[in-house]
């Protein structure tokens, strides 16, 4: 295990300071934020995650029996991870552990182990709370597996990434995957509630901020279900408004204010699962004609930062695997308005993304192109490489023409018709049908053009089954 983390001192937390003086402590006490205040310290003040942890939940009689099992907290940031390991070190009888996957190194997780080999002989249990454990690349996540196998740790990881990509498949095989929602609006309004409270016995001197339903309606729109950053807008909108408040005065904070003071800031990671969640939507909104929803998800990634080549490059895929030989001006248009893109740049540009999504949605649908390729696929790995007929064949040698290539070759532009009924296909194969064409837009006149070609090939291959239908 000592060679799966790379062993690196700047990596480890810095030494304790010295004992500060006490007017140094309470600036630092001052300092600290408003959300590690406001920590519950029972599961009676814990906000939200009912499912999990309210009264008679799985995870709270797990946690309330102390048979903790290795687990991975999943959900938004914000959503209670880390006061939830906290709850659990408070309640649990073992010995409690954390680390950071963001600055721990390799004398980190010694430590842990030889801890928990000491805890053993004194049959006592070692649980690791690892934050961020997505931080954590595949070697490190292996280096506990033997650890959490044989019982000597139970693992303990909180993530916002999807631990099906961010956590290897034997770790997450041998822990249970608890997910956290992000807070309701109720759950916000309650703890920004706490959070007044809270503000208001610190500022001293008789100062008072009162805060309206309005106002706490904003903070809890604003913040996307995260309470860390909830308490962080009505903490920075607090200082703003007491900034000048003489003692005894009284000011209020309105939703005015928190409109001006703080800012939106939308969930999204490019390389994470809300990206994949929002392309998601994006492309079924299409597929299913809805111009509202393709705009809405459109300018949802555009307005978090998503790079508008990206979302292009996907909507040209988009063009031909739902929409088609249906119109068959889709990747023309798509490609056009790629080309623009690039050449006018942002922001004007991100308007040839949107026209682009909703000319895709407003689009005639088929997807035959994309299963006729599916289809071909799947044949090609069934019956493998077939021989092509010789009638297909090239024969630019002799040889090749006293052997056969070429033979019954005949040129479809000297027949009458300019049609001929020759076999395209491997003689195995004979007869199959790969592209069924739908009948929106461009591929009704399609299939309408292909009935009429098997209706030719019929009649040229045996004249009595065609006769009057030839044209």
């Amino acid at each position: 295990m000592e060679d799966l983390f790379e062993d690196d001192d700047s990596l480890q937390p810095p030494p304790p300071p010295h004992p500060a003086a006490p007017s140094v402590i309470g600036r630092e006490a001052a300092r600290q934020p408003l959300a590690d205040k406001l920590r519950p310290s029972s599961f009676d003040d814990f906000l939200g995650q009912e499912k999990l942890v309210g009264p008679g939940a799985p995870l709270r009689r797990l946690i309330e029996s102390d048979r903790i099992p290795s687990m991975i907290l999943w959900g938004p940031p914000g959503s209670g991870k880390t006061t939830l390991a906290m709850l659990i070190a408070r309640a649990t009888e073992s010995d409690f552990i954390t680390l950071s996957a963001v600055g721990a190194g390799v004398k980190d997780v010694r430590a842990v182990v030889e801890s928990a080999k000491q805890n053993r002989q004194y049959a006592r249990r070692t649980i690791l709370f690892v934050d961020e454990i997505h931080r954590f690349n595949k070697a490190q996540q292996d280096a506990f597996l033997p650890h959490v196998e044989s019982g000597l740790i139970t693992l303990m990881g909180a993530t916002t990434e999807n631990p099906s990509f961010s956590v290897i498949s034997p770790l997450l095989s041998r822990s249970r995957v608890f997910v956290l929602g992000a807070l309701a609006p109720g759950h916000l309004r309650r703890l920004l509630e706490r959070g007044v409270e809270l503000l208001n016995r610190g500022l001293g001197e008789g100062r008072t901020i009162s805060v309206g339903a309005e106002a706490l309606d904003a903070i809890a729109g604003l913040c996307d279900g995260d309470a860390r950053r909830a308490l962080g807008m009505l903490e920075i909108a607090a200082d703003v408004v007491a900034a000048d408040l003489p003692p005894g005065g009284e000011a209020a904070l309105t939703r005015e204010i928190i409109r001006d003071t703080v800012q939106r800031h939308l969930l999204y990671d490019r390389s994470g699962e809300e990206h994949y969640n929002l392309i998601s939507a994006l492309h079924k909104t299409i597929r299913s004609s809805d111009p509202h929803g393709a705009l809405y998800w459109c300018e949802r990634m555009l307005v978090a930062g998503e790079d508008p080549r990206y979302l292009l490059r996907r909507l040209v895929r988009i063009a031909t695997e739902d929409v088609g030989l249906a119109d068959p001006n889709a990747v023309q248009h798509g490609i056009a308005c790629l080309r623009a893109f690039e050449a006018v740049g942002q922001p004007e540009g991100d308007l040839f993304v949107t026209q682009l999504a909703v000319y895709l949605a407003l689009a005639p649908k088929s997807n035959a192109l994309y299963k006729a390729s599916k289809d071909v696929r799947a044949e090609i790995e069934r019956s493998g490489t077939l021989p092509v007929p010789m009638h297909l064949r090239n024969a630019p040698t002799g040889l090749m023409k006293e052997l056969g290539y070429g033979d019954g070759y005949t040129y479809d532009h000297d027949s009458e018709e300019g049609f001929v009924a020759k076999q395209g296909l491997p003689d195995k194969l004979a007869g199959k049908r790969f592209y069924r064409p739908g009948r929106a837009g461009y591929e009704g006149e399609a299939r309408e053009r292909l009935e009429g070609l098997d209706r030719k090939r019929a009649a040229l291959r045996d004249p009595s089954k065609g006769k009057g239908r030839c044209g």
